[in-house]
């Protein structure tokens, strides 16, 4: 007995998700298509709160462009509506609903039938609303906390206190604190189960200490590679061939905005420099002071080894 098939609406028989590529290159994963079945005018707030302020200003102009076309058209179609306008004028009627939605109100042009006025009553009614959600748009762009936080170029692999770490470095570069700032650093790599299932991992990596109470100019963070950590037993091969990569999540309250801020951070294989060492940063004057040299913030020099 066959059952009779459900026939599919034309949209669910054109729907169809995209595929997004994953390429991989110098050990950094760069995907493509991300993000592609996704569509901004259905958010339009999310896409004007992530594109430049270049293209954020673009949308703005083009919107009030439009919007004076359209309204221009409309005292256009009303014939000779508007006192003091050249009847059939295009550029008289678009100037007047400038002047009408940005309520500037010169007295030279004015409404002069109630076709006029209706629609001088809708488009006020509309400015209105626009001003206040450009207005609200642009004071949440501006309000959004960043985090102007650098990290070193590559991490190294070197001993301390006679254990071999993963260690990085990470900057303030504001003047200011971060406070009761948390990093944490996790590890990802390509697995294969006991079933045979490939999968990509994710592995906690334990720092000596993972928070300071104030972040205002370097941390050193460094992870000790004993046989609790993942790295335990890895070599360079070894994290290539796994396709291995080091993230990073700072977070912090910055004090002068007093908002939550983030910033982060990822190494992969190739970034990772081993039996290398960072280059000193913080220096001793004669008169017992201390200064710190940013320009050697991303150095490394080999270990030497003493035989």
């Amino acid at each position: 007995m066959r059952f009779p098939q459900k026939k599919r609406s034309k949209n669910q028989r054109r729907r169809r998700y995209p595929l997004i590529h994953i390429k991989i290159q110098d050990g950094h994963f760069h995907i493509k298509g991300m993000g592609a079945w996704y569509s901004y005018w259905r958010d339009p707030y999310h896409l004007l709160l992530t594109i430049p302020w270049s293209g954020f200003f673009g949308l703005i102009a083009l919107f009030y462009i439009c919007i004076n076309t359209l309204f221009a058209l409309a005292y256009l179609a009303g014939g000779n509506c508007i006192n003091n306008a050249r009847p059939g004028s295009f550029l008289d009627d678009f100037f007047f609903s400038v002047q009408t939605l940005a309520s500037i109100g010169y007295g030279a042009m004015y409404p002069k039938t109630t076709y006029a006025n209706t629609v001088v009553t809708l488009e006020a009614m509309i400015s209105l609303v626009a001003v206040s959600v450009l207005t609200g748009l642009a004071f949440a762009r501006f309000s959004r906390p960043t985090a102007r936080v650098i990290f070193t170029r590559v991490a190294v692999i070197a001993p301390h206190e006679g254990v071999p770490s993963l260690i990085f470095r990470a900057a303030n570069k504001r003047g200011n604190q971060i406070l009761e700032a948390q990093l944490r650093v996790y590890l990802m790599r390509d697995e294969v189960s006991a079933e045979g299932q490939h999968m990509r991992r994710f592995y906690d990596l334990k720092l000596l200490r993972h928070q300071t109470p104030s972040f205002m100019l370097t941390w050193m963070a460094m992870h000790p590679i004993d046989e609790f950590s993942p790295l335990y037993g890895m070599t360079a091969e070894s994290l290539i061939a796994t396709k291995t990569t080091i993230a990073i999540s700072l977070s912090g309250i910055d004090e002068t905005v007093v908002q939550t801020i983030n910033a982060r951070h990822t190494y992969s294989a190739h970034d990772i420099m081993w039996n290398n060492q960072f280059v000193d940063i913080v220096h001793h004057t004669d008169d017992g002071h201390r200064y710190i040299d940013y320009n050697c913030f991303h150095n490394v020099v080999p270990i030497e080894v003493i035989d």
